[in-house]
């Protein structure tokens, strides 16, 4: 979720999910193409649904909102990808819910590198953790 600190509203969403318009049951609920393929996290990134933060960078600019200056909130950490397009995208911050690390390799670090706040709080976690 994008969120507007100096106005305290959400700006845009994003999830786990197909591109959109993309045919079929591509990562909709049905199967995930990586898992079925065996492909590890944070490999082969043109394969498979765009993550959470990408999906919300995207339909920031889809309808024309300025991602500069936000904040971000995930409940996992963003991989190394996905960590590019945040800095990229100008978000200062990043909230990461329950802790969450599904194998993002180094997306925490490269924010704090640089210069992206990240912040850590309790919440749920994503279901795919193992304890």
């Amino acid at each position: 979720m994008l969120i507007d600190p100096e106005r305290n509203v959400i700006v845009a969403d994003g999830y786990n999910g197909a591109p959109r318009g993309a045919p079929g049951t591509l990562c909709a609920g049905h199967y995930c193409e990586r898992d079925v393929e065996g492909i590890k996290s944070g490999t082969h990134m043109e394969r498979g649904c765009h993550h959470a933060e990408m999906n919300v960078i995207c339909n920031a600019a889809a309808q024309g909102s300025s991602t500069a200056g936000k904040m971000l909130i995930v409940t996992g950490e963003p991989c190394l990808m996905c960590a590019k397009a945040i800095h990229h995208a100008g978000i200062i911050k990043v909230i990461l819910v329950g802790g969450g690390y599904l194998g993002g390799a180094d997306g925490v670090h490269y924010l704090q590198r640089n210069g992206i706040q990240i912040e850590t709080t309790e919440g749920p976690t994503d279901p795919r953790m193992t304890s």
